[in-house]
């Protein structure tokens, strides 16, 4: 149970750091916005093995 908590608190930490390197991204280098998407796209890729995490296991 523990070690199931602290895979999912460091998935949430995972994401919110790409998430906000993702907008940055995004907003930075305005010529290159598939750069930001994709580091976004992965954010969400994380997020969605924790929610199946909490949920499924």
């Amino acid at each position: 149970m523990q070690n199931r908590e602290q895979v999912r608190n460091a998935l949430n930490t995972i994401f919110m750091l790409l998430a906000l390197v993702g907008v940055v991204l995004y907003f930075a280098v305005p010529a290159h916005h598939i750069i930001g998407l994709v580091v976004i796209g992965v954010a969400m890729v994380v997020k969605i093995a924790e929610f199946f995490i909490r949920f499924m296991f």
